[in-house]
């Protein structure tokens, strides 16, 4: 068998990403054959003795073809979207420790926004999802402490340069109007075609907006619907292959 680079092995075996691999790797949590690994390495995968954490990580194949897990979790908002936080904040791993087998989230979702939230243990479909050639779309509702008639929508969809940055075209459109204590508030929905790290707050803060609440509805054609906060269902295999066919 020929050699391949650590980092899609470790995408292979279906435990990170490639861009996670990465940095485990330069971390020092990987080690090929009880050796620290660098960057860079490539391992010959019938032969070589790969682990991460100390845990030995074998090809998908080995001993037939293990069966990946897909979830779709509506995570609530004060979660950070990893599995260990060095500051002793909430993660997301406590709300999917149920599901059988370490998951990984695919993606972001700031701590402060709630929502559509995809995990997975395949690597190659996380690093498909995430990488900047593919743009599959994002939609969010968000709640703006104020009143925005028609023109300030309009106004809020035009894309602007964000630190250096000339932002990729996005839509914005106006659900209605909410009471937000003795004021009104406004329902917006963003549809993204990027991931870029906390576009939507950038955007309204730039036009001088708060946010009031944002949630993530909707990747591509995969929908949160009315699953409770907190909770995690798996992905129909109708909703798995739409992903493998992005």
């Amino acid at each position: 068998m020929d050699n391949i680079r650590l980092q899609k092995y470790l995408s292979e075996c279906g435990v990170l990403s490639r861009r996670a691999a990465e940095t485990e790797i330069s971390a020092g949590r990987v080690t090929v054959n009880g050796i620290p690994a660098s960057l860079g390495d490539k391992v010959d995968p019938s032969a070589d003795e790969v682990a991460w954490n100390g845990r030995i990580i074998k090809p998908k194949t080995s001993g037939g073809e293990r069966r990946n897990t897909y979830i779709l979790l509506n995570k609530p908002a004060g979660y950070v979207t990893t599995l260990s936080d060095e500051k002793g904040r909430r993660t997301i791993a406590y709300l999917i420790a149920d599901a059988g087998t370490r998951l990984y989230p695919v993606g972001r979702l700031d701590q402060y926004s709630d929502g559509l939230l995809l995990c997975t243990d395949d690597g190659e479909l996380t690093n498909k999802i995430t990488h900047p050639s593919h743009h599959i779309s994002k939609t969010y509702v968000g709640i703006l402490t104020t009143r925005l008639d028609d023109r300030a929508i309009e106004e809020l969809g035009v894309p602007f340069e964000l630190n250096g940055y000339m932002l990729r075209p996005f839509e914005v459109r106006r659900l209605g109007y909410k009471k937000a204590g003795a004021a009104d508030a406004t329902v917006v929905e963003f549809v993204l075609h990027e991931g870029r790290n906390r576009e939507i707050r950038n955007i309204c803060a730039h036009h001088g907006y708060k946010l009031a609440r944002l949630t993530r509805v909707a990747i591509g054609n995969i929908r949160l619907g009315d699953l409770p906060s907190g909770k995690w269902r798996h992905l129909t295999d109708e909703e798995v292959a739409y992903l493998k066919s992005i």
